[in-house]
């Protein structure tokens, strides 16, 4: 997809004569040399290392009543020792789809032995515990082979270290627990920046919004709502201003970031709707969100389209809800969304305005 606009861009500024034509074709051969992004043989490969890591799992579950202990705990430990030089092996020949499955089947299994320990010899603990030490293992074969499918695994043991403590506790705060998610979310956000797993950031910023969405569930208070809004604009701003250092950050974060900050910001601004859901506050919140929408498209619509989606919705539902709530009349109707209308276009204007001066600075700047 990207290539196909990468071309026709070329070819574009090739007809305008802004562009040579063996530059242009330089520029696309190189593109075409760069490794693929997304390779069917490595996803293959990686379903195939958790197909086999299944597998050996589940030679585990079936406890393996007539193999002596210490031969079970043996063999555990030497396939998770296999696999890992394997993988080392491989990657210093280059192969790294096969290495990645290697160290997939490694990791998967390491949450085995665990298991098989606990269950032979009747270790006191809990699934909670075995999650953290999965998760830390994960964690340092991430570093160690710099793998990014390790640091992905690593985000989904965070998810399910999560997963257990909700099943255990649901919505009730028990010791330190409830702070594990946070701090896994940012150990894997630093794994991603040091393997440059960049999908990877996805499970990390979900897990951090799906820890705030129970935490509101465990207090339902108004300030809580209003701290997710006040900071995920907040956040939004810091990211979107160049002269900001997390501007800097973001950036190479990519749209990630802003998005997840924006979220945040709407998800606070829904539960204040069914916190303040009468008379002048719910209109304020009404107003509240569609600026929020505006800011966002003005900060980042040109260049993040997740930011942009997420706020064209929000800005549509937001005027549906006030029209059915709010006006009781076609008129009333008429006038919201004519008043609505008039302050969006006062806003474009000044938008358009700063971003025409912006670009002639930028011009002079270059000059």
């Amino acid at each position: 997809m990207y290539r196909g606009r990468l071309q026709r861009d070329l070819s574009l500024w090739v007809e305008k004569g802004l562009l040579p034509g063996a530059t242009a074709d330089s520029l696309l051969k190189e593109y075409d040399s760069r490794p693929a992004s997304f390779s069917l043989g490595n996803v293959l490969m990686i379903l195939a290392g958790i197909l086999l890591a299944a597998a050996i799992l589940l030679v585990v579950a079936s406890n393996w009543e007539a193999i002596p202990r210490l031969v079970r705990v043996g063999a555990i430990l030497v396939v998770i020792w296999a696999v890992h030089l394997g993988a080392a092996a491989l990657l210093s020949r280059g192969a790294a789809a096969a290495a990645s499955g290697l160290l997939v089947i490694g990791t998967l299994s390491f949450g085995g032995a665990i298991s098989l320990v606990g269950q032979m010899y009747h270790l006191s603990g809990d699934e909670q515990t075995v999650m953290y030490v999965w998760f830390a293992m994960a964690v340092v074969s991430a570093i160690l082979f710099r793998s990014g499918v390790v640091a992905a695994v690593a985000g989904f043991l965070a998810w399910g270290s999560f997963g257990v403590y909700l099943s255990d506790f649901d919505t009730r705060w028990i010791g330190f627990d409830p702070w594990m998610p946070p701090i896994m979310a940012a150990i894997v956000i630093g794994l991603v920046r040091y393997t440059g797993a960049a999908r990877t950031r996805h499970l990390a910023y979900l897990l951090l919004v799906g820890w705030l969405a129970w935490l509101y569930a465990l207090h339902e208070n108004l300030w809580l709502a209003t701290v997710y809004v006040v900071c995920g604009m907040a956040a939004l701003v810091l990211a979107s201003v160049p002269v900001t250092p997390l501007a800097r950050l973001a950036k190479e974060a990519g749209a990630a970031p802003a998005f997840y900050a924006f979220l945040m910001a709407i998800i606070g601004l829904f539960l204040l709707h069914f916190d303040l859901d009468k008379g002048g506050w719910m209109v304020l919140i009404g107003i509240v969100t569609l600026a929020a929408c505006v800011l966002a498209i003005a900060l980042q619509g040109r260049d993040n389209g997740g930011v942009r989606y997420l706020a064209y919705t929000a800005f549509a539902l937001e005027m549906l809800y006030l029209a059915s709530v709010t006006v009781g009349s076609i008129l009333g109707t008429s006038s919201l969304f004519l008043f609505s209308g008039l302050f969006v276009a006062a806003v474009a204007w000044v938008v358009i305005r700063l971003e025409r001066r912006f670009a002639a600075a930028h011009r002079e700047a270059e000059v």
